[in-house]
C-alpha cells in the first residue's frame, strides 16, 4: 500500500525494453488518469439515431488521431446519462478495443459532452501530462502490436480495460513532450500533404481509366485509326455470321443429341430454336460508320446460354474444386491465388458454369458488373452464384465484349436494371438483352491493343502511387520510433524528470530501473 492508502500499480516488468533517455520512464496508462476518473468504455445499446440527440463516438468515428466529428451518429440523452464515466470533456484519449484494435485519437473540445460506443474506451489525462503525447505513444506500432496480442476472441477480438491500464508508455520530461508532440505535427502535417496529392492522383488515375473505356466503345480511340484502316466486313455482316453460326452449332447439337439416343429428328425439331433478342435501339447514341448494336445474347453461344453458379459451395477444401466468387473479379482480372475451393460432387452439379477458359465473368449479386475474362489457368473451375457465366462466339474476342461490359456507362445500365431482394441482384434476362456497341473484327483488336496498353501505363502509375503510399506509412511509424526513443527532438538536462513529474502528480514510478536512479539522484 501507499502512503495515502491507495494500492500501488504493479511493477514493470522493462527487462525486454529498449533503454529510455535520461530523464524519461515508463508509465503505466492508469497512473496516468487523475484523481477520480479511470479507463472505461462507453455504451453498450446506443438505441436509434436522433437528429438532435447526443454525439456518439463509434469505431469507424476514430483513426490515426482524428475524430470524424461530421458523421457522428447521435443517441439519446437518457441513454448517454447511464454511462456518465464515458462523458467527454475534452481531452480525453479515445481508443478503440473491439473489433479494429489500437485506433487512436485525443476527443477534441468541440465534443464536450458527447459519448462513446462499448468499442471505444476513454482514457482521461491528468494536467499537465500532455494527452497528444500519449495519443501518439500510443499510436506507436509496438505498443499497437503489444494491444492487439493483449485482446481476446470473444465474437470479436476485444481487449479488456484491465489490458489498457496497465499497458506502459515510455513517458518523457513535460517540456519534452510539448517539443515531441509539436515536431510530430509538424512532419506528419508534411506527410499528409504529401498523402492528399498522392490520392488525389490515384482518383484521377480512375477518372483516366473511364475516359478510355469510354473513348474506347463510343469508337474515339480509333477514330484515326479507323480512317486509314477501313473494314473489309462491317460489324453487321460480322454479327450476321456470328448468329448463323450460333444456329448452326446448336442444330449440329441437337442432331448430335438425337443420334446419341438412337432417335430420328421430329419433323418440327428446327422450330424449337429460340431466336436471340434482337437490340432496341430506339433510345441508344448513333454510332461510327460501319459499327452497329448487338445483344449480349447474340453473341452467345446456344449451346451454352448463359448462366449463374453454385448457389451453396459448402466448406473450403484444400484440394477442391477452384472457385470464383464476386470479391475474386476485378477490372478484368480474375485473383487465381485467393480462390476458394469446393467439392468437386457440389462442381458436378453445376455443369453449365464450369469454365473452359476465355468465358466472360460478370458479377450479378451485391456489387454489379464486375468484369473479366476467365484465363486458361482456371479451366475446370466453377463461379458461385453471384458470377454469371458468358460463352460468347468463337468469331470474335471475348476481351472486346469485357472491355464493353466493363465500360462506366455500361455498368450503370446494368445496375439500374438490378432489383432489390436481401442484396441487390441482376437478372440473367435483363444481361441477355443488354445491348453492346459492336464494332468490326479488324477494329476490335484494335480497340483491345489501345485499351491494353493505356490502362497498362494507367497500371504502373498506381503501383507507384501504392508504394509512395506505403513509404509514407512506414515513415510515420518511423517517426514515431524515434520520437519515443528520444532521437527526434534534444533533450534538455534542465528538464523535470518524468519520474519526479509522476511522484509530484502522487503517481508512483512503476519503473524498478528508473526509481533506483530517482533515489541515486536524491542522494
Amino acid at each position: 500500500m501507499s502512503r495515502n492508502g491507495k494500492k500501488e500499480s504493479a511493477e514493470l516488468d522493462v527487462s525486454g525494453l529498449p533503454p529510455l533517455p535520461q530523464g524519461w520512464c515508463f508509465a503505466a496508462i492508469e497512473q496516468l488518469n487523475p484523481p477520480g476518473r479511470t479507463c472505461a468504455y462507453g455504451v453498450l445499446q446506443p438505441g436509434e439515431d436522433l437528429e438532435h440527440g447526443i454525439p456518439f463516438v463509434r469505431v469507424c468515428d476514430v483513426a490515426e488521431g482524428r475524430v470524424a466529428v461530421t458523421q457522428l451518429k447521435r443517441i439519446d440523452p437518457a441513454i448517454s446519462e447511464r454511462y456518465k464515466r464515458t462523458i467527454l470533456r475534452g481531452g480525453e484519449v479515445l481508443l478503440t478495443i473491439v473489433g479494429t484494435i489500437g485506433r487512436t485519437a485525443v476527443a477534441p473540445e468541440s465534443l464536450k459532452g458527447a459519448n462513446t460506443a462499448r468499442a471505444v474506451a476513454v482514457i482521461p489525462i491528468r494536467e499537465p501530462i500532455n494527452p497528444h503525447y500519449v495519443e501518439l505513444a500510443l499510436r506507436d506500432s509496438r505498443v499497437r502490436v503489444r494491444l492487439t496480442q493483449a485482446a481476446h476472441e470473444v465474437a470479436r477480438k476485444t481487449l479488456n480495460l484491465e489490458d489498457v491500464r496497465a499497458t506502459h508508455i515510455p513517458l518523457a520530461p513535460l517540456n519534452e513532450q510539448r517539443r515531441i508532440v509539436a515536431r510530430i505535427e509538424e512532419l506528419f502535417s508534411d506527410l499528409d500533404a504529401g498523402v492528399a496529392a498522392l490520392r488525389r492522383a490515384k482518383a484521377n488515375l480512375k477518372r483516366y481509366r473511364a475516359a478510355v473505356l469510354k473513348a474506347a466503345v463510343e469508337g474515339r480511340l480509333t477514330a484515326e485509326w479507323r480512317a486509314e484502316h477501313p473494314p473489309t466486313e462491317t460489324a453487321s455482316q460480322l454479327l450476321d455470321r456470328i448468329v448463323e453460326e450460333r444456329r448452326r452449332r446448336w442444330e449440329e447439337g441437337q442432331l448430335a443429341t438425337y443420334a446419341k439416343a438412337g432417335k430420328k429428328p421430329p419433323a418440327n425439331w428446327k422450330a424449337k430454336y429460340k431466336e436471340p433478342a434482337h437490340p432496341d435501339v430506339t433510345k441508344l447514341p448513333t454510332l461510327p460508320q460501319g459499327w452497329c448494336w448487338a445483344s449480349l445474347e447474340q453473341v452467345n453461344l446456344a449451346e451454352r446460354p448463359m448462366s449463374y453458379g453454385v448457389l451453396q459451395p459448402g466448406e473450403d477444401l484444400a484440394d477442391g474444386i477452384p472457385l470464383v466468387r464476386v470479391c475474386d473479379v476485378a477490372e478484368g482480372v480474375v485473383a487465381v491465388d485467393q480462390l476458394k475451393r469446393i467439392s468437386p460432387a457440389i462442381s458436378e452439379r453445376y455443369g453449365r458454369t464450369v469454365l473452359k477458359g476465355g468465358e466472360i465473368l460478370l458479377t450479378i449479386v451485391g456489387t454489379i458488373g464486375r468484369t473479366a475474362v476467365a484465363p486458361e489457368c482456371v479451366r475446370g473451375a466453377n463461379t458461385a452464384r453471384a458470377v454469371a457465366v458468358i460463352a460468347v462466339s468463337s468469331l470474335i474476342s471475348p476481351h472486346y465484349v469485357e472491355i464493353v461490359l466493363r465500360e462506366d456507362g455500361m455498368r450503370s445500365r446494368l445496375t439500374l436494371a438490378a432489383h432489390e431482394v436481401a442484396r441487390k441482384t441482376l437478372n440473367l434476362e435483363d444481361v441477355r438483352v443488354a445491348c453492346i456497341p459492336f464494332a468490326p473484327l479488324n477494329e476490335q483488336s484494335q480497340i483491345i491493343a489501345e485499351v491494353e496498353g493505356y490502362l497498362s501505363v494507367a497500371q504502373a502509375s498506381e503501383s507507384r502511387i501504392e508504394a509512395a503510399l506505403k513509404r509514407s506509412s512506414r515513415l510515420r511509424q518511423s517517426i514515431l520510433k524515434r520520437a519515443f526513443e528520444g532521437k527526434l527532438v534534444p533533450q534538455d538536462p534542465n528538464d523535470e524528470p518524468a519520474s519526479v513529474l509522476l511522484e509530484r502528480l502522487g503517481s508512483c514510478c512503476t519503473c524498478a530501473n528508473h526509481r533506483a536512479s530517482s533515489r541515486k539522484r536524491n542522494a
